[in-house]
């Protein structure tokens, strides 16, 4: 019996891929459980089973001057030649047949238990593999679509055939076109334990979705000398991220672009001709602010703090431009920094000197696509231009002869 015990083993450890010491571990503590379902008691007893798989049993009995229960004492002089040192009352471990052990569990019980442990073990040892998934990318394929769930997707993992991921509804990007099949990357943003079941949560339209496709085309970035402030995102339509450099000399916004634009181009391809816009960022919040409005120079950028809103003034001709199409270029504007942003007209007779200097920014731009829509492809080269409608905001508004648009900052 030993040497089927044995075998079952290993068998268990080549089927499953767990290490050997989970499984040794687990089934040692299914043993045990099952002796202590089948006869009651058994608190004082410990089960090892070793690298060979051999199985060890101890007992730990008091002991006592006269023996009157076998199972949970040993007598003095029977002790003392286990251990010369022991006295009355102390509980020492003393090693018994393990075959005693065996014969006494059911063999149904015995597998049942066995079976049902080393699941939970397989399930713990995946956990534990997969949990450090959150945050990162990570490529699927998409298997089916639930009408109220969202997709299913299958990641390959060495020790599973198959792990099931979920990306719902909310998290699918308006624009983009799924298909049973298609291999895609996703955005990792939660594992949870669903009783024996795992779930992995997955994001298109998650911002830090963005950061990681930077982070991944960008060596200035990964290694810290260029660094990502802060990302707003109104997915499968324009991103703007703020970034800065940690390296005295170092152009962040053209690390990030590339050589004539390829490491940009990369990401924009990745999420399927998104606008990406990198700015500079500022520890100098008004000048952030006019940064996050490129590319348009405003005149004048009033910190308020009282209701953290960053009054922005600019040119008439430029007014349509600072909101942006239905208002985007300043709603993303207000996400990335923070701050409530109303932008203005100049007050008729009020003179401005020079503008709020503004630093460059490098603007992801793709052509209109054609009738049909061809994921990732198109001219996606940064160029400075802007990607907003030149057209007025549509939440633009006359107020005492002020042409204005506020847009506030909701924390994400």
């Amino acid at each position: 019996m030993r040497s089927e015990f044995q075998t079952a083993i290993a068998q268990l450890i080549a089927e499953k891929g767990l290490p050997r010491e989970v499984v040794m571990e687990t089934v040692a503590n299914a043993l045990l459980a099952a002796y202590r379902r089948s006869f009651g008691g058994g608190e004082n007893i410990r089960i090892d089973v070793d690298k060979n798989g051999e199985v060890h049993a101890w007992a730990l009995k008091r002991v006592v001057a006269q023996v009157t229960n076998g199972t949970e004492e040993i007598s003095l002089a029977e002790a003392q030649r286990q251990e010369p040192k022991a006295a009355l009352g102390q509980s020492i471990d003393v090693e018994v047949d393990s075959t005693s052990i065996f014969s006494r569990i059911p063999t149904q019980t015995a597998k049942q238990v066995i079976l049902q442990r080393i699941r939970e073990a397989e399930h713990e040892h995946l956990y534990e593999q997969i949990k450090g998934w959150v945050g990162e990318i990570r490529l699927g394929t998409l298997t089916r679509r639930d009408p109220t769930r969202g997709w299913s997707l299958d990641f390959d993992l060495d020790m599973v055939d198959k792990l099931e991921g979920l990306m719902p509804l909310s998290e699918e990007v308006p624009t983009e076109r799924y298909r049973v099949g298609q291999r895609l990357r996703v955005y990792v943003y939660d594992v949870r334990r669903t009783g024996r079941m795992l779930q992995i949560l997955v994001s298109r339209t998650h911002r830090d979705l963005v950061r990681r496709l930077f982070e991944s085309e960008v060596p200035e970035i990964y290694e810290g000398t260029v660094e990502i402030k802060a990302i707003a995102r109104e997915p499968g339509s324009r991103s703007k991220v703020a970034v800065v450099a940690r390296q005295e000399g170092l152009d962040p916004i053209g690390s990030c672009v590339g050589v004539r634009g390829s490491r940009i181009n990369n990401i924009v391809h990745e999420l399927n001709d998104e606008k990406i816009d990198i700015i500079q960022w500022s520890p100098d919040q008004a000048i952030f602010v006019a940064n996050a409005l490129s590319p348009v120079k405003p005149l004048r950028v009033e910190l308020r703090e009282s209701d953290h809103t960053a009054l922005v003034t600019v040119a008439e001709r430029q007014l349509s431009l600072a909101i942006g199409k239905d208002g985007q270029n300043a709603r993303l504007a207000a996400k990335l920094t923070g701050w409530r942003v109303d932008v203005t007209r100049p007050v008729e007779g009020e003179n401005y000197e020079e503008p709020v200097a503004v630093e460059p920014v490098a603007t992801s731009y793709t052509p209109a696509r054609r009738n049909e829509r061809s994921a990732g492809r198109g001219d996606s080269g940064s160029r400075h231009r802007d990607s907003g409608s030149r057209r007025g905001g549509g939440n633009a508004q006359r107020n005492n002869g002020r042409h204005n648009a506020s847009y506030g900052y909701e924390r994400e």
